[in-house]
Formats: structure tokens, sequence, C-alpha cells
């Protein structure tokens, strides 16, 4: 067994929680015992980091030591699987120290075989909520959350506490922001601002939309989407769906100097790949003229100005005020109106607005002067900075991200129009990478990956490349919900979606990483036999395919050792081992070895399954004819939770990269039931992985990705 330290990081402990368990002589010895029992079930690589959390809190609190493996028992056979079954079960053997314990009602009072599925969550919490709606609505984000919580546990007494929580978020976010919208309320929202023309713009509106539910997904295109985009893109166009409303592609095409056409392209691919079609495609640019007038309008107002700061006096948390703040409105017209005929330098003049941010910084910058020709629009001298304030005006409901709401406001009843509510909601993040276009870019710049669809990113391209399936994005996207609160999730809760998904639609086929030749020494040559193969072994209903079975086979290194070890189930020269599918029984006959003395070849002996001694206890993989492809594996592409963070990466994010993200092996073997396959085409290699097909393939040579593993299997042992 490796040092204690060692083992229990292994099972997902932090260095500091492992040495601070060593501390503890009487915690130490039984979360040991408690970790060689579960490997002794699952497997050394079993003891995954959610088994290890149950079994150190059950070896930290369990006070009957004669308990710990009846517990570890449990828990390594997935009967207690949540914090709230293992408290339950140190509960009931506290309350029980004789023996015998009463298995069934032990598994009755902890819960052990209930399962709560996504769907009862979903339609007791919007039992719960309906039940308090009039009261929510009236107390908004004051009313007690708790209260809701409580309730929805209460009739889901073995459901997992985040997934409750993830759905009265959504929900509640639902019911408070968009039941208002059909009803024409906008003007209830909190700290909107009522004018004397609130409800005659209100009535515009309506007349103008009938009502209609309508939304918009504004990316910048200068970047590829990443998974925090996906998040926005189902909140925006899955709510319209789901209202029978209509959800704009509205492309925030302000900096010329940053976009580039393959952005535009790929944006709208993601939106559409993640199963939604806009209603309409709009740019920013199409209403340049328009905001160019509006912007006339704020200066007639009283409400913008011309001003001549340089941008590096504007820097800093406490710049000066502009000395030009109080200028006519008619000598900034005259100066607008020269800054758009192309009449000053870049940076020589900028149009401000006369408003108080919420973080305290005055006049931010509406317009400022590019000399850079616009792709949809030709040549620009001034261009819209503040467009994100003004786009709501075209299009009629809004959903923000973090904006600030109160200058938003400010600035449409600056100018009369009308003000669709705003609706926050967080970001999503997740560890172990970056989403900062300028920081992929540097990434690029630097080699650490090929492009923005490197498969070790979070961009919804990359995903898509490493075989990641639009509906489990989009799962995964229902299950952290719509919070106002930031939200930063682990990579393994995607994955999780993404074996979930794939489980079900990935049909099996075999490859051979590793390859080991096999020959067959009592099957004559030349003879082929065909192997029927299901597509789905859990229903052969699904489909099949066809492989060839003839006297050379190959499988894996690993599937083999020269010495037999205790617990080792697979091939040896004195163990026998099963061919999965083939219905033979392969045997040992003599092992070849080259002149370095590694294993290069195995004859083996073979007989029906029917006819063998006894039953193998393993079955393994195998390739006949198989055709030749590359495999890439890949791993996290940073070392640490937060590579962005300085005080746990001092050297910044680009000293953080793992050098063993991407291991590519050249020489793996794959059956021919995949050379048809086209891009991004999805197969479950069966022991080995979840692999996609790579863009890189070619007739001569395919190349396929591992999307993720497989869940951890003790049979594999």
């Amino acid at each position: 067994m490796a040092d204690p330290l060692t083992l229990f990081t292994s099972i997902g402990l932090s260095e500091q929680k492992a040495k601070e368990t060593l501390k503890n002589d009487a915690l130490c010895s039984a979360l040991k015992d408690a970790i060689a029992q579960a490997q002794r079930v699952l497997g050394v690589a079993g003891v995954d980091k959610a088994t290890g959390t149950l079994l150190y809190t059950m070896a930290s609190r369990l006070r009957d030591p004669k308990r710990l493996g009846f517990l570890t028992d449990h828990i390594a056979q997935r009967k207690i699987c949540t914090e709230l079954q293992l408290a339950a079960a140190l509960e009931f053997v506290k309350s029980h120290p004789q023996d015998p314990i009463n298995q069934q009602e032990f598994e009755s009072l902890c819960g052990v075989g209930v399962v709560i599925t996504p769907e009862q969550i979903e339609d007791k919490v919007e039992k719960v909520i309906k039940k308090h709606k009039d009261q929510l609505l009236q107390e908004r984000y004051r009313f007690n959350m708790g209260l809701l919580m409580g309730e929805a546990r209460g009739g889901l007494m073995w459901a997992d506490g985040k997934m409750i929580k993830n759905e009265v978020d959504m929900q509640v976010c639902v019911a408070i922001h968009l039941c208002l919208s059909p009803e024409g309320e906008n003007y209830k929202t909190e700290g909107y601002v009522v004018t004397p023309k609130t409800m005659d713009l209100l009535k515009q509106h309506l007349e103008f939309t009938g009502g209609q539910i309508r939304t918009r997904f504004p990316p910048e295109p200068n970047g590829i989407l990443h998974i925090g985009h996906a998040k926005a893109i189902n909140f925006n166009f899955g709510y319209a769906k789901a209202n029978d409303g209509i959800c704009y592609l509205r492309y925030d095409d302000t900096n010329p100097e940053k976009e580039e056409e393959k952005y535009f392209t790929a944006i709208k691919d993601m939106v559409e790949w993640l199963g939604y079609k806009p209603y309409e495609i709009t740019h920013a640019s199409d209403n340049f003229q328009r905001l160019y007038d509006l912007a006339v309008d704020l200066i007639r107002r009283g409400h913008a100005y011309v001003c001549h700061q340089r941008g590096e006096e504007l820097k800093g948390h406490n710049p000066p005020p502009s000395p030009w703040r109080e200028r006519p409105a008619e000598e900034s017209l005259v100066l607008f109106d020269r800054m758009r005929r192309g009449l000053f330098a870049e940076g020589e003049a900028t149009l401000r607005m006369k408003i108080v941010m919420e973080d305290g910084k005055m006049d931010p910058v509406a317009y400022r002067i590019k000399y850079t020709a616009h792709h949809r629009t030709g040549d620009a001298c001034s261009t819209p900075s503040f467009v994100g304030s003004l786009e709501p005006l075209i299009i009629l409901i809004c959903l923000c991200v973090s904006f600030r709401r109160s200058s938003y406001f400010w600035l449409c009843n600056a100018l009369d129009v009308y003000c669709p509510v705003q609706w926050e909601y967080g970001r999503l993040n997740l560890t172990y990478t970056v989403v900062s276009k300028r920081k992929i870019i540097k990434l690029v710049e630097e080699g650490t990956v090929r492009d923005w669809d490197d498969p070790r990113l979070f961009t919804l391209t990359a995903l898509r490349r490493r075989g990641f399936p639009s509906e489990a994005i989009n799962n995964f996207c229902a299950k952290v919900g719509v919070t106002v609160a930031q939200a930063t999730m682990e990579p393994h809760m995607l994955e999780s979606c993404v074996r979930d998904v794939l489980n079900d639609h990935a049909p099996r086929a075999m490859a051979v990483l590793e390859p080991l030749k096999v020959t067959i020494t009592n099957l004559p040559e030349g003879i082929r036999n065909d192997v029927r193969v299901p597509d789905f072994p859990a229903n052969e209903f699904m489909g099949s395919h066809v492989v060839p079975f003839t006297r050379t086979i190959f499988i894996e290194q690993s599937d083999f050792r020269e010495v037999m070890e205790k617990g080792y189930k697979r091939l040896t020269p004195d163990q026998p081992v099963g061919l999965r599918h083939a219905g033979y029984v392969i045997s040992v006959q003599k092992v070849i070895k080259d002149a370095q003395g590694r294993v290069v070849e195995l004859e083996v002996h073979c007989c029906s399954s029917h006819e063998a001694a006894e039953k193998p206890k393993a079955f393994i993989h195998w390739v006949s004819e198989p055709q030749k492809c590359e495999i890439r594996l890949y791993e996290r592409l940073f070392l640490h939770k937060n590579p962005e963070d300085p005080s746990e990466v001092p050297g910044g994010f680009l000293s953080d990269i793992n050098p063993n993200s991407l291991q590519v092996i050249d020489s793996a073997l794959v059956d021919i039931s995949v050379s048809k396959a086209k891009v991004f085409d999805k197969f479950q290699f069966e022991r080995v992985g979840y692999f996609a097909l790579d863009p890189d393939s070619t007739a001569d040579k395919l190349v396929f990705n591992r999307t993720v593993t497989l869940k951890e299997d003790p049979g594999k042992m």
C-alpha cells in the first residue's frame, strides 16, 4: 500500500487535510483500514473523490470501531452514496450498539436503494413554489428561500441537496423575473424608474409585440464561445422557446479591430449545435445610424458632452473630473459631428455621458474614434462603445449578465424610450481552465494549444471536437441552474453529464491502444469467422455490427502479465481469459520476447467458452484484421484548480500547464466497424473510454479523441 500521505490524497483529500489526519493516530488508522477495504471491493483506482469523502467523514465521526467494516462495505457497494445517507447510517449504528444489526431496518432508515429522479425534484419544487407564489412575487428576493428548501426536502428525504437548491434557484428566478412580461408589468420590477412617459411607452411596446416574449443572445464576435456562454444560450433561447416567444442572435460588432468572419460563423454554428435556431440574426451595426441619432438627442438634452481627456488620464479608480463637462450642448453637437467626419485623431475626442456609475466612476465613454474599417459598414470614424445600454431599445426584452442596472435605466429614461426589464444572472465558470479570450489567444500564440478548438480547452468548439454531446452540455446547464450568484463548478460534473448521454447513444466498438500480438495456434491459417457485436450490449435490439475473428488477434499489453499477482483476473501463463463477444477462452502456450526481453507475442490455445473447464474470471476486448489509428488522450490543461489565482499560482497561468495534458498514441488499432465513421461520430471503445472522430482524420488514418474515461469498473482489475 502507498504511504499514508499519498494514500489519503489519492482519495481526494487536500494535502493539508491529509497531513492533519496523520496527526490523529486513531483517525489515521481507521481511514487506512476503510480505504484498504474499499479498494478490495472497487480496485485501487476505484475509490474516487466522492467515495473518499464519505470514507473520511465516516472514519472521523464513527464512535464504534467495530462498525467500520459494515459501513465501509455499504459505501464501497454504492449503497450509501450521499452525506445525508451517511449521517443516517452513523446515527443508526450509534443507537443500535448490539449485534446483529437488522439489515432490512438499517437500509430502510438510511434510504438504501431509494432513487430520486430530476423529474421528481422538478415536480416537487414546482408545487412548493406554486403554494407560496403570491408571497414570493410580493417579497421577491427578500422572501425566505430556506422555507422553500425545507418544504421541498421534506417530500424528497434522500434527494441530493445541491440538486434541490439548483432547482429552487432556477424556478424562483423564472417565477420572479419572467412572470411579469406577459401582463406588461415591467414597470413593477425592483429598481425600475417610472417617468411621466412610462405608461405610454409601455402601451406602444405591447401594441408592437402583442405581449410576446422576446429575448436576445448578444455575443461579441471577437472570439469563440465557451462553456459559460452555453448557460446564456440555454437561458435566453430556452426561455423564449418554452413560452412561445422568439430569441434573436445579435452580434455586438462594435470593435472592428478584433472581429473576424470566422468568429461570426463559429458563434452561429455553436448556437445551432446546442439545438437552437435564432428567430433572426442581427448586428449592433444594423443600428449605427439610430444609435448616432440617439447620441445627438442625448447631447441636446444636456446628458452628454464631447471630452478631450486622453485615455491615460481616465485610468485608475479616481480620475480627475473632465474640464469639458459643462460644455454647451451646441458646441458638443458641432464637435460630435466633426468626430463622425474624421476631423479628429484617435483618442483626441470622446463622447461621454453625464452619470455617476455604481462603482463611483463618472461619465462613461459612449463614443470614441477608431480609424478601422468595419466589415459591414465600411469606413468608420467613431464607433459606439456603450451600445450595451442602447441595444435594448431595439431588442424588446433583454437578458443580461451582471450589467449595471441603474445606469441602464438612466440611459433609457434620459432619452424617453421604452425601457425593457433587465434580469441578471451569474456567470458560469469551471475550475482547472481559463476562458478569457486574451488568455486563450496567449495559449495559442505560445503553442500550448493548437487553436480555439483544442480539446483541452472549454470553448464550445473544443468541447464538440473532443466529443461532448450538445445534449450533455444543455443538461449540465440545467443542473447548474439560473442564479444571481456566480457558479464555479468542477469539470467532473460536466463529464458526468457527458457519460450519461454517451452511455445511451454511443455505439460500442473495440480498440486496442497498446497492442500485443496473439497467435491462436489451434486455428488453421486463413480461417476467418464473423463475430456479431451488439452496438449496445444492454439492449441488443438497438443494432449490431460484424467484426472478423482470425488466427491472429491483438489484445492490450496490460491484459497480460507474465507473473501472476494477487487479485489480477486477466491473462497469465497459468490463468485463461475470455474474449468478449467471440465465445472463446484462450490459454497461453508460449511467450515470445525480443532481444531486450520485452513480450512481443503470445501463442495461445483457444476453446469454446462452453468447453472451458471453468468460467474465466474476466473477459477482455480484442481486435482482428484491425485498422490502424491515432488516439489522443487528454487530461486537464492546468495543474491547479484556479490557474488565474496568483495566491495559488504565483507564476501566472502559463506556468501552470500540465505537461501530461496530451498523450498521442499513433499506432493504436481499432476494429473495422468504425471505418466509415464521420467527423465527430462518437463511440464507446469497450473497457477503454468514450471517443470521437477528429477532423484531422484522413482516409488512410483515423484520429480519435478521448472524450471521457469510463466509470471505474472493479471487474477491470
